[in-house]
């Protein structure tokens, strides 16, 4: 479906039924999958023929998901894993392992941030933080010889600050290393990064993609551009013989094309068994059926509420790429000229005190350790999702104390409005 819209792939990409099938995706719900022979099975764990023999591996209704987000990012290949820690994880380590290094940009997901600072520096891959808004001299200086790749958020969750990815992308380049891009509050319909030259893509599909707080996921997409045999020094897992399958060398046996998620299929998740639920895949591929329609009432939501916002005298800040006023507005209007996402961050005058009273007063916003949902909720960051970071991490992320997360539904406009005057008044 290379051709068509992302409104088009997003409802018919991944699954074409034949003369007499389900319409919809059927849910293999299976563990595993009979076959005639012993041998055919022997090829399939040789990796020499193609099909289904244990959903820990693979899932044909997993699948079918996994190529309608690929269609939607443009690229080779996907698969999806349990969670949007799980993507990640998987992404980063699938290149890099113990005594090798990766450059993160500072302002991710206080989850990720964990992830890599503290459980994978324990694997023993190193992680440099740089700043977003860092210089290209910056960037630079922060490769080393045993960097294996460099990892950004389209838009940092919550900071909300908008990468420059191409800037990102040049530099990878230039080290020979991928760009690993975690596009999820953009999504594919805001943003697609391989056309700014990012390598792989990750999401928490948990977040818009599912759209309605029914399924935690995640997926990892491969733009298939990326040439591993010229930088074959740099990723042995993928450029030479794996003993584990044989001797099969991914690289020259898949193709650039397909040797980074065959090896993080076949390897990784057979080792780690961050398995998505056939289910959930379900689940998701319903919410990915309304994205197109969702994420553009999600913009406009928190385009007026960041509007309204920025007027109020008893708001300190606001963070929103759509404000003409924000520093990453023209960054915005080059990557995502559409529209951004539906998270607002603001700062409350009182500080912590304010804010906790403001949102102990919403109705209509609850507050949940969730985002970018059909319906609004907020957080306090410092307090939840990067509660393990002291104030100098906190404000190397971009999440200050005092910052509110606020994450515009798909209801109206005017309610959510007058839902934030009212909670408002109340300090």
């Amino acid at each position: 479906m290379s051709n068509y819209k992302i409104e088009t792939k997003c409802v018919q990409g991944g699954y074409t039924p034949g003369n007499g099938e389900p319409r919809q995706i059927p849910i293999i719900q299976s563990t595993t999958f009979k076959y005639a022979t012993s041998e055919y099975m022997g090829k399939l764990f040789d990796l020499e023929a193609s099909g289904y023999f244990y959903s820990r591996l693979q899932n044909p209704t997993c699948d079918s998901v996994a190529a309608k987000i690929c269609e939607m990012e443009g690229g080779t290949a996907a698969m999806l894993t349990s969670s949007g820690q799980a993507a990640s994880f998987y992404s980063v380590f699938n290149i890099a392992t113990c005594g090798d290094h990766v450059v993160a940009s500072s302002a991710i997901y206080g989850g990720t941030y964990n992830l890599f600072a503290v459980t994978m520096k324990k694997m023993g891959i190193d992680f440099t933080f740089v700043s977003p808004d860092c210089t290209e001299e910056e960037l630079n200086a922060a490769f080393r010889p045993n960097t294996k790749a460099v990892f950004g958020e389209t838009i940092a969750n919550p900071a909300l600050i908008v990468l420059d990815i191409e800037k990102f992308a040049n530099a990878a380049h230039a080290h020979g290393v991928p760009l690993i891009i975690d596009n999820t509050f953009a999504t594919p319909v805001n943003c697609r990064p391989f056309e700014w030259g990012a390598d792989i893509v990750t999401h928490s599909t948990t977040k818009y993609m599912d759209g309605h707080g029914a399924a935690v996921g995640g997926c990892i997409v491969d733009s298939g551009k990326f040439d591993w045999m010229a930088h074959k020094e740099k990723f042995p897992g993928l450029c030479t013989p794996d003993d584990s399958y044989h001797g099969i060398t991914y690289a020259e046996k898949f193709g650039i094309e397909g040797a980074y998620i065959t090896k993080a299929t076949a390897q990784l998740m057979r080792d780690f068994g961050s398995t998505p639920s056939p289910y959930s895949a379900f689940l998701l591929n319903l919410g990915l059926e309304s994205l197109h329609v969702r994420m553009k009432r999600h913009c406009e939501n928190a385009q007026a509420v960041a509007e309204y916002l920025e007027k109020h005298p008893k708001i300190s800040w606001v963070n929103y790429a759509g404000l003409p006023s924000n520093k990453y507005y023209e960054t915005a209007k080059k990557y995502m000229p559409n529209g951004t996402c539906g998270v607002i961050s603001f700062g409350v005058k009182g500080g912590r005190e304010g804010a906790e009273l403001m949102m102990k007063n919403l109705k209509l916003a609850a507050i949940e350790t969730h985002v970018a949902d059909a319906r609004t909720c907020c957080l306090h960051p410092a307090n939840a999702t990067h509660r393990q970071m002291n104030e100098e991490e906190l404000i190397a992320a971009g999440v200050p104390g005092d910052l509110i997360r606020y994450s515009c539904g798909i209801e109206n406009a005017e309610d959510l409005i007058a839902d934030l005057e009212q909670a408002l008044a109340q300090i």
